[in-house]
């Protein structure tokens, strides 16, 4: 598939995207943004306790990133932050929680909106371990206190 068959795919279209704040994040909301600028809007979901707490990250840690350099040359300053406000809907929540830690009227609004759902987000929490049980796997989580398991993870089985 050409690059323009795959920026064609995303005109007009919603998108959620994880792990925004990453290296691999970065670079994906920069591609598409450059190459598809008629994107409809990228939900970005970031790690924090609430809006004004997201929007302060995805702007320092993905929009003010260098990889942005070239937005802000084809669309001067100013231009720059209208377009990245018209585009970009930080939201807050973690991948780790239920619903992505949104709120259920949040979770039902997207429903509705979301054409794409693009997962380039991972954990780094080394208190975890993959625990194997027979032909399951589970992903096992190290509290304090205990040890809790987390959720079972089908294993491929060979043929």
């Amino acid at each position: 598939m050409e690059s323009s068959a795959v920026a064609d795919c995303l005109r007009d279209k919603c998108i959620l995207i994880t792990g925004s704040t990453g290296y691999l994040g970065k670079l994906l909301v920069e591609k598409i943004l450059r190459v598809q600028p008629v994107v409809k809007k990228l939900y970005l979901l970031v790690r924090a306790p609430d809006a004004t707490s997201a929007e302060q990250r995805v702007l320092s840690e993905v929009i003010g990133k260098d990889p942005f350099n070239l937005l802000r040359e084809k669309y001067g300053i100013t231009g720059f932050h209208n377009f990245i406000k018209e585009k970009v809907v930080p939201l807050a929540g973690d991948i780790v929680d239920g619903y992505l830690g949104l709120h259920n009227s949040r979770v039902h609004a997207l429903s509705e909106e979301i054409d794409v759902i693009i997962n380039v987000a991972e954990t780094t929490n080394f208190f975890e371990r993959c625990v194997r049980h027979g032909d399951d796997v589970a992903v096992v989580s190290a509290t304090e206190d205990h040890m809790a398991e987390v959720e079972p993870v089908a294993a491929a089985k060979s043929s």
